[in-house]
């Protein structure tokens, strides 16, 4: 019988943003798979929740509070899961915010620029640094860095997620090629608008525009993405490195 590569049995799996949405539904998911998920996020009721379904259903996990926007903080919790599991085998990074919506770029203040780039940006290049080299130690490591499509094509008066996910893709594509002979794979993931707490305070205006831009006609579900990631986050993904998934529902233009 063939060896089932997207197993990530015995696996230490650290998911961010996992309290909600696509990084949730991805914790749920990899720890059906085998894996220990290390759900992270700064909501705390969410991240019980979370952890006591996948429990309940026979999986493995734990939780930590997690500030994606405080590089003291990213690496001082990687720190902590290192010591408490001795590795980690793979990093889901779903944390982020939108920002600003239907907002033009001259009416967006400086903070209002700025948090998102902290939050969905530089958090992320903080927790791949601290991540690195302990994978890299063990020659294998799986990083899934969730951008969006509109890192890719841009959505008006999103001018600062645009911009961090933009970013975002970039950094990966450099930071793989440095990777690659080390066994470490960093791919991202540009899912189009997804139903998720993310987009509660999203413009109808801004909504209704990315929701047109999708040929299947409709929004996406968190599941959907997980299904992705899952298999970036295995040692399926093992050919792949520096590329930036679509789950679009047919937008995505490259």
């Amino acid at each position: 019988m063939s060896e089932d590569r997207t197993s990530v049995t015995g696996q230490i799996s650290v998911v961010t943003g996992a309290a909600s949405g696509i990084g949730r539904a991805s914790a749920v998911l990899l720890a059906s798979r085998g894996a220990h998920v290390v759900a992270l996020d700064v909501n705390e009721a969410g991240l019980k929740a979370v952890v006591d379904e996948i429990k309940s259903n026979g999986g493995s996990a734990s939780y930590n509070l997690f500030d994606l926007g405080s590089e003291e903080n990213v690496r001082t919790t990687i720190k902590a899961i290192e010591k408490e599991h001795g590795h980690i085998d793979s990093l889901v990074n779903a944390g982020g915010i939108t920002g600003p919506t239907g907002v033009q770029t001259e009416d967006i203040t400086w903070d209002q620029f700025l948090k998102p780039l902290t939050i969905d940006l530089f958090g992320a290049i903080w927790i791949t640094q601290a991540v690195m080299p302990l994978m890299k130690e063990r020659k294998y490591g799986r990083i899934v860095q969730v951008v969006s499509i509109a890192g890719k094509e841009g959505n008006p008066g999103m001018s600062p997620y645009n911009t961090a996910k933009a970013g975002l893709i970039g950094y990966v594509k450099g930071v793989a090629k440095e990777a690659a002979a080390s066994g470490v794979v960093i791919n991202s993931l540009a899912p189009a608008v997804i139903r998720t707490a993310i987009n509660e305070n999203t413009t109808e205006d801004t909504m209704k525009y990315m929701i047109s831009r999708i040929p299947m006609g409709r929004i996406g579900e968190s599941e959907e993405v997980a299904e992705m990631i899952a298999f970036m986050a295995s040692p399926a993904c093992s050919f792949t490195t520096g590329f930036t998934f679509d789950v679009s529902g047919g937008r995505a233009t490259y």
